[in-house]
Parts: structure tokens; sequence; C-alpha cells
């Protein structure tokens, strides 16, 4: 089986979280599971960037802004590579790029064209968990692209669908999808399923659990999603 998993960036935020993903992707390994990860930047990451950029100047081109932008989440998947080896679990990470991932050219809210994943396949042959940056891919020019706020989810069940994964699993700081933000709502329900369109109406209208583009995809190619 192949399980695509994606931790978002308060999974990811420090070396303690770091290592508590890493044995959930070396659980999932061991029960004989080739796994495809995608992680978005650490934390505050993407908005620190963002400040840096604007300290400079309020006229950068949306261009310079994916290079910089792209660099948050290619600092995620390396430290994640580095922990995984770690504890002796074989990993390789990959930017947008060397996954495969094209779009166009719409910098700073691009649209997955297509996705070759034949890098991926060839590193699970080679027995490795496959890190990948999410929320990146590069267009016709080469030059790499972002896929707008949430960008990560789109990631990961696009590559779901491209590898014909059994499951794509979407990690973040709640445990599943409520019927109101837990954090502020106390009384908010959990739902053990949902629908496509009814979670996509969710997200259009600002529930921050799923991208709306992402279950666009799922919906479109029905990938089954576990959050």
């Amino acid at each position: 089986m192949i399980i695509v998993q994606k931790y978002g960036g308060s999974s990811v935020a420090d070396n303690e979280k770091l290592m508590n993903v890493a044995l959930k992707v070396k659980k999932c390994r061991e029960a004989l599971n080739d796994v495809v990860v995608v992680v978005s930047a650490q934390g505050k990451t993407t908005d620190l960037l963002i400040e840096k950029a604007r300290s400079i100047s309020n006229d950068i081109s949306d261009r310079e802004m994916d290079v910089l932008l792209s660099t948050g989440e290619m600092q995620s998947m390396t430290l994640l590579v580095m922990t995984l080896n770690k504890i002796g679990v074989p990993a390789i990470s990959l930017t947008g790029e060397q996954a495969g991932i094209f779009t166009d050219n719409g910098h700073l809210n691009a649209r997955i064209d297509k996705i070759r994943p034949y890098r991926i396949f060839d590193e699970l042959d080679k027995g490795n968990v496959v890190v990948v940056a999410g929320f990146q891919g590069v267009d016709d020019l080469g030059d790499i692209t972002t896929l707008g706020r949430g960008g990560s989810d789109t990631t990961a069940v696009a590559l779901a669908h491209a590898l014909e994964a059994d499951r794509c699993e979407i990690y973040s700081d709640v445990d599943g999808i409520y019927t109101a933000d837990p954090r502020i709502v106390k009384n908010a329900v959990k739902l053990e399923t949902i629908e496509y369109d009814t979670m996509l109406e969710l997200a259009s209208l600002g529930a921050k659990v799923l991208n709306n583009r992402a279950v666009e995809l799922a919906k479109k190619y029905n990938v089954k999603l576990s959050i």
C-alpha cells in the first residue's frame, strides 16, 4: 500500500514535534506501507518570510516572493529527513520540482497542471520514505511556483492521485473535522464522516481544516481523505 501523509506547520514546528511525526511515519512504514510525506513550513515561518520581504520593499515581484516562500517547506522536509534518519528510517527529501510537480505560471497562486512522480516511485523502490516539500512546484520555464495558502493540502491530494495511493492522511493540530473550531467553541462535535460537497462548502466559507482546492481535487479524483 502507498500512504500519503501531510503534516501542517504546527505539527513540525520544533524538534520535539518533528520527532513525534517521525515516529508516526516509522509506525506506518513498519506496517509494510510505502510512505510519502508532505510537509508545510514550520510554525509561522511563511509569515516571517513575508515580513522579511516587506521590510526590504513593498514592490517585490511575485516570482522572487515564490522563491523565498518555497524555502520554508524545504527547511521542514530536510529537518524531518534528518529526524527519520536519526531513528533508523531511510528517507530522502524532494522539492516540488524533484517530485515532478508541474504548474502553470501563476506565481503565488499556481495550479498544478501535471505530476510526473517517477523519482518518487524510484525512491520508494529503494526502500526510502519520501518527504516532499508541500505548497510548491515548477512552471514550464523552470521557475519555482507556490500554490497559495493551504497549498500543502493540495500537494498531498494531488500526489495521492498521481501515485494511486490507498489513502491520503491530513494531520493538523485538531484530531478531525468538527462542526466548529473546537479551540473556540467548547461544545463543537467531531464528525466521523463528511461528504466532499459539505467539506468543500465549509472550506470555501473559511474552515481552516482543509484547503478548498484540495477538497475539489479529492472530489474530482475520488481520493480517500482521512483527517
